[in-house]
C-alpha cells in the first residue's frame, strides 16, 4: 500500500478550523468543573452561561487492536463520557458497539474515520489481523486519518518496543516522525494524557478558552480591523518616550507581533482594544461611562452622562477631560511664565492615574464597564475585577510591586507613558493629594469590584464662610488640611487658647460635619477633615 504523507500542521486557529470544520464552535471559557459540579442550582445555571454546547458533539474514533486493548478502549470511552468537560463536547466511537450488519467491516470503520473529528490511536504490542495486502485495520485507519487531515492523537502502551510486533514498531516510528506520540503504562496514565490532549485540541479550535482574555484571538476580527495609523502613531511616540526599538515605518503586523498581540494572522483582544478601528464592535463592554452628580448621592435621572468608546488610549484621554471639566479650577498670574497657570482642585495626575488604573486592570471578561462618577465632594472610579493576590487594600498604601491582570495592555500603556511599571501609582495619588491639602484617596473592593475614591476640597472659602467659624477654628481647619489631623494640644499651641476652649471648639467643628474624630477620647482625641460633605444650611452654623 502506498504511504501518504501527513498534511502540514496548521499553525493558526483559522487554519485549524479550515482543516477541521468541527473546530468552528462557540467560544467558551474553561473553568474548573469540579467546583461547579458541587455547587447549587444557581451554580449550575452559571455553568450553562460559561459553556455553550455545540449543536452536535465531536466524534472520536478509537483505533487499536480490539482484542489486545479491549480494556483500554472501554476505559477511554468511560472516561470521556464521565468527564464533566469532555462529555459536553465529545462522543466516542468503538467498532465493537455497532450492531450486526451485512456491510463489510473495513468499509464501516473507514467511513467512521471519515466522519470523526479526532482520530485516537492506541498502539500496543500486537499488529492485528492483516488483509490481503498485509495491512491491519489499525494501520488502515491511521493512513485514512492522515490522508483526510484529521487531528491524530497517538498513545503507545509500554515504555519500550521490546517484544512488539515488527509491523507495529514500524507504524509507531512512522507516526513519531509525523506527530508527537505519548507512552503510557496504566489506565490512569492514559486517561490523564488523553484529557490534556483533548483540552489542547479544544483550545486550539477556540472552543474553550484557558488563556487570559488579552491573549485570546479576537473572535471574527482580522488584521484589517486594526488601525494602521494608530499603530504608526504609537510607535512614533513610544520611540520618543520609552526608546521603543522598532522603526516608525514597521508594518502593522510586525509591530503587533513584537508586542505579542498577534496570534497567527489574527489580532488578539488586546490588539483590538489598543489599536482597533472600532473596538466596541467586538468588545461592546470595553467602554468608560462618566456621570456628574450635583450633590453627594446618586440621582435618577443622572444630570449629565457620557459614554466614551474607542481605543483604550482614547478612553483614558476623554474620561480625564470629562472629570477635569467638572472640577473647580483657579487661574494664577503670569509672574512665572507667559501663560497663566491653571490649578485644579484635584491634581490632574491623580485623576489620570485612577482612570488608567481602572482601564488597565479591569476584568474584560465581564459585561461591566469602567464607571467614573463626579460628586460634589468626591470622584469615584469603579472597575470590574478585584485586586490580584498578594495585593491587599493595605498594601496599596505601602511600597509594593506591580501585579497586572492584563500585562500586554499594561506594556502598551507603559510604552506610551500612561503608566509606570513599579507599583508606584497609588503612592503617587496619596502623596499628591496630601500635597494639595486633600484627604488621602480611599481604596475599596466589594464583590469582585474595585473602587478608588478621590476626595475633593469641599471646604472652599465660600463654604467655610457659611459655617460662621471664628478665627481659631479657621486656623485649625487650615492646619488639618495641610497636616492631615489635629489634636487638643496642637489646637492650643496654634491658637493660644485654653484646654477647655480647645475641646469645646473641636467638638463644635465635629458636630457641624467639618471634622471627624479619628482616635482617642477627650483631650487626647485626634480630628481630621471630614471626607463626606454635609448639607450646609442655617442648622449647621457654628453654635458658639
Amino acid at each position: 500500500m502506498a504511504r501518504k504523507n501527513l498534511p502540514a500542521k496548521p499553525h493558526t486557529a483559522a487554519a485549524k478550523a479550515a482543516a477541521n470544520p468541527a473546530c468552528e464552535r462557540s467560544t467558551v471559557r474553561h473553568k474548573s468543573l469540579n467546583s461547579v459540579e458541587r455547587s447549587s442550582l444557581s451554580g449550575r445555571r452559571a455553568l450553562q452561561g460559561l459553556i455553550e454546547m455545540p449543536a452536535t458533539r465531536l466524534g472520536i474514533f478509537v483505533s487499536s487492536v480490539q482484542k489486545e486493548l479491549a480494556e483500554e478502549r472501554r476505559a477511554v470511552k468511560s472516561f470521556i463520557e464521565g468527564d464533566p468537560l469532555l462529555s459536553r463536547f465529545f462522543t466516542v466511537f468503538l467498532f465493537e458497539d455497532l450492531p450486526a450488519s451485512d456491510r463489510r467491516a473495513d468499509a464501516v470503520y473507514l467511513a467512521e474515520v471519515d466522519r470523526c473529528a479526532v482520530y485516537l490511536g492506541i498502539f500496543g504490542y500486537e499488529y492485528g489481523v492483516e488483509d490481503g495486502e498485509g495491512f491491519s485495520p489499525t494501520e488502515r485507519e491511521f493512513e485514512r486519518a492522515t490522508a483526510t487531515g484529521k487531528p491524530r492523537l497517538i498513545f503507545v502502551k509500554g515504555a519500550d518496543d521490546q517484544g512488539r510486533h515488527p509491523k507495529m514498531r514500524s507504524l509507531i516510528r512512522r507516526a513519531g516522525r509525523q506527530l508527537i506520540r505519548r507512552r503510557f503504562g496504566s489506565h490512569p496514565e492514559l486517561t490523564a494524557a488523553l484529557h490534556a490532549s483533548l483540552v489542547d485540541y479544544l483550545e486550539a479550535c477556540g472552543t474553550i478558552q484557558t488563556r487570559p482574555f488579552e491573549d485570546r484571538p479576537c473572535q471574527e476580527a482580522t488584521i484589517d480591523d486594526v488601525d494602521a495609523r494608530a499603530v504608526t502613531s504609537f510607535v512614533r511616540l513610544a520611540r520618543l518616550e520609552r526608546q521603543f526599538p522598532l522603526p516608525v515605518k514597521t508594518p502593522t503586523a510586525d509591530v503587533l507581533a513584537h508586542l505579542h498581540l498577534l496570534h497567527g494572522d489574527r489580532p488578539g483582544n488586546a490588539a483590538i482594544l489598543l489599536f482597533g478601528r472600532d473596538p466596541q464592535r467586538f468588545l461592546p463592554s470595553a467602554e468608560v461611562r462618566c456621570m456628574h452628580f450635583h450633590g453627594t448621592d446618586i440621582q435618577r435621572p443622572v444630570p449629565f452622562y457620557r459614554v466614551f468608546k474607542g481605543t483604550l488610549f482614547e478612553q483614558v484621554d476623554m474620561a480625564v477631560d470629562f472629570v477635569l471639566s467638572k472640577l473647580n479650577r483657579s487661574v494664577g498670574t503670569r509672574a512665572e511664565s507667559n501663560q497663566a497657570p491653571v490649578r485644579h482642585e484635584i491634581p490632574p495626575d491623580v485623576i489620570r492615574e485612577a482612570i488608567v488604573n481602572a482601564i488597565a486592570h479591569r476584568d474584560y471578561t465581564t459585561a461591566g464597564a469602567v464607571q467614573v462618577s463626579v460628586f460634589a465632594d468626591r470622584v469615584e472610579v469603579w472597575n470590574p475585577g478585584a485586586l490580584l493576590p498578594p495585593l491587599t487594600l493595605e498594601s496599596l498604601r505601602q511600597p509594593h510591586g506591580s501585579i497586572a491582570r492584563n500585562p500586554r495592555i499594561c506594556e502598551a500603556l507603559f510604552l506610551r507613558h500612561y503608566i509606570e511599571k513599579y507599583g508606584t501609582g497609588t503612592l503617587m495619588m496619596i502623596r499628591e493629594s496630601l500635597a494639595h491639602a486633600l484627604p488621602e484617596p480611599d481604596f475599596a473592593q466589594r464583590g469582585g469590584e474595585f473602587t478608588i475614591t478621590i476626595w475633593r476640597d469641599w471646604l472652599t472659602a465660600e463654604v467655610l464662610a457659611g459655617f460662621h467659624l471664628n478665627e481659631r477654628q479657621l486656623q485649625a481647619v487650615r492646619h488639618a488640611k495641610v497636616t492631615g489631623r489635629i489634636n487638643n494640644a496642637q489646637y492650643r499651641d496654634l491658637t493660644g487658647t485654653s484646654e477647655r476652649t480647645a475641646l469645646r471648639e473641636l467638638r463644635q467643628l465635629t458636630s457641624i460635619g467639618i471634622f471627624d474624630k479619628v482616635g482617642g477620647t477627650g483631650q487626647s482625641a485626634h480630628y481630621a477633615i471630614s471626607k463626606a460633605k454635609p448639607v450646609i444650611g442655617e442648622q449647621v452654623g457654628n453654635p458658639s
